[in-house]
């Protein structure tokens, strides 16, 4: 877990999401679990900027011959494969284990996602919050549509502002824009 200040940490059990969303459930149907996992880092990816989440996704390489890594995406998403023989939700259960002798745990929530109640319901034993699937699509989407309503009310303001300039301006801007000379 970096340094960066984030209001709170949100563990995402990836495969057990992949088989709870519908769309993804499709996604995976249609052009495969590497597509599908993908679709869901995208996902996460904008949901924990907007939330100001660092979060965890974390795929289970159960029972493949590999070892556990870690890939930074974006300061605020990671991707966790688990090595040979550990399941995702052991590792969040690890994971939730050691938050509890954290320090952060006094200023940060720590949030576990995951459609398998057990699983969930062990996380909150260590003190973390349970989160189901279909919250987190929720959640997801909701945060994707205030995104689009703010960008299309900045683009709005932008137009007008642009509309305001003397006309001699904007054809100035206009020239800029495209790359031509004065």
């Amino acid at each position: 877990m970096s340094g960066t200040s984030f209001s709170a940490i949100l563990l995402v059990d990836g495969y057990n999401i992949v088989g709870a969303w519908r769309s993804l459930i499709e996604l995976k149907t249609e052009k495969g679990l590497d597509t599908a996992r993908e679709s869901l880092i995208a996902a996460l990816t904008n949901y924990s900027a907007f939330q100001g989440y660092e979060t965890w996704a974390v795929f289970d390489a159960y029972e493949q011959p590999t070892r556990a890594s870690k890939e930074v995406v974006t300061p605020y998403l990671s991707v966790h494969y688990t090595g040979y023989g550990q399941t995702a939700d052991s590792y969040i259960e690890r994971a939730c284990a050691n938050f509890r002798h954290d320090a952060r745990k006094f200023t940060q929530r720590l949030i576990v996602a995951t459609s398998d109640s057990v699983h969930r319901q062990t996380a909150i034993g260590y003190g973390a919050e349970g989160m189901s699937a279909l919250r987190l699509e929720s959640e997801v989407k909701q945060a994707t549509q205030r995104v689009k309503h703010r960008q299309k009310a900045q683009k709005k303001a932008s137009s007008r502002m642009f509309k305001a300039l003397d006309p001699a301006v904007q054809a100035q801007l206009d020239r800029m824009r495209l790359g031509e000379k004065e």
